[in-house]
């Protein structure tokens, strides 16, 4: 795995290093080229980090118990999403439903509703979408009362 993340890496690099030596890459596509590397070191990160949680025994679970929060909404039902859910699958701390922009495309074992929707009320709402958290949690707390908080965070306070 680390292999292909490695070569990820690389060939965005490459990508951009060969588009500025023939001048054909624009400003737009070296800043996509960025966004993307971004997400994708995000993403390495927050893995690296939920297994080195595994490894020492422990589940996100423990993190939820904790704080209190018994009900729990994840936002961003792509990968992370998905591994958060199972996660949580079967402990005291129960998914009441996921949020995501493409909820009618999406299967999963809870319901997925829109940001548009409504929602029931939760305890906490879990971003998954790490490297848009600031804005997805600019949108939500518009529209629900509970607390918004970034995957990341959950994985650092472990």
């Amino acid at each position: 795995m680390k292999k292909g993340i490695s070569a990820l890496f690389g060939m965005a690099v490459g990508a951009a290093a060969a588009g500025i030596a023939t001048g054909t890459t624009s400003s737009k596509k070296i800043k996509e080229m960025k966004e993307v590397r971004a997400k994708v070191h995000g993403l390495y990160m927050a893995y690296d980090r939920w297994l080195r949680i595994r490894q020492e025994g422990k589940t996100l679970v423990e993190y939820f118990t904790r704080n209190g929060y018994k009900t729990v909404a994840v936002y961003g039902m792509k990968e992370l999403g998905e591994r958060l859910c199972d996660e949580l699958k079967g402990s005291e701390v129960t998914v009441k439903y996921a949020i995501d922009k493409k909820a009618d495309s999406i299967y999963a074992d809870v319901d997925v509703v829109t940001p548009d929707d409504e929602m029931a009320p939760v305890d906490i709402i879990v971003v998954t979408a790490i490297y848009y958290f600031d804005e997805i949690e600019e949108m939500m707390s518009q529209k629900v009362e509970c607390p918004i908080i970034s995957l990341e965070d959950v994985l650092y306070e472990m």
